[in-house]
């Protein structure tokens, strides 16, 4: 199951393009912008993540995410840096995994998620990982996400395995529950304070 069928679509007015026709300046320190991608076997909750970080909803109904969908966020850091993430949700199915080089490709931040109740997708989620490490951009910052934290009680990948792998890797671990909202902004805020920042020209 995704979250996406309650998205907004590209005309709302909450999304808009890749390029920087906004922001003649150039980059500016105090107001990042960044493609966020998120990677992920089918039903582990990416979609229900993005729509609980940008709508505040949880839609346990919704149908399962095909090729991608593209939202945008901006939140605002202690420090008055303020962080636009356009975020692609990448459908999980292995009929849709040819195309996710297409999504992560110039990506600055790449948040890949496993459900604490499927080892097979732990398993998956390192493979992602492997993925970006060889064709990702240099510099990518990766977010380990265990979602599905509600489910205590079906845990199948204890915490300390998340945790392990993600130090080997040079990635940040959380756990996550898009259906209590359980660290779902935490995780944001986290990649937004990891962000290289740009040096003033």
């Amino acid at each position: 199951m995704g979250c996406s069928s309650s998205l907004p679509d590209r005309s709302s007015g909450r999304s808009t393009g890749l390029n920087n026709a906004d922001n003649p300046e150039g980059p500016d320190a105090k107001n990042l912008r960044v493609k966020l991608v998120l990677l992920g076997d089918s039903g582990v909750g990416k979609s229900c993540i993005v729509l609980r970080f940008v709508r505040g909803q949880f839609d346990p109904t919704s149908k399962v995410t095909v090729g991608a969908s593209f939202l945008s966020q901006t939140i605002a850091l202690q420090d008055s840096t303020t962080v636009k993430f356009e975020i692609w949700d990448t459908a999980g199915q292995e009929r849709y995994a040819a195309l996710a080089p297409l999504y992560y490709r110039g990506a600055g931040v790449a948040v890949i998620v496993y459900d604490i109740t499927s080892p097979e997708s732990f398993t998956k989620a390192q493979y992602w990982v492997k993925e970006l490490q060889k064709h990702g951009s240099p510099g990518i910052v990766m977010a380990l996400v265990g979602n599905k934290a509600d489910l205590q009680e079906k845990r199948e990948v204890p915490v300390q395995d998340g945790i392990d792998y993600a130090e080997k890797n040079g990635m940040f671990f959380i756990e996550t529950s898009a259906k209590t909202a359980d660290n779902i902004n935490q995780l944001f805020e986290e990649i937004a304070k990891r962000l290289p920042r740009p040096s003033p020209s």
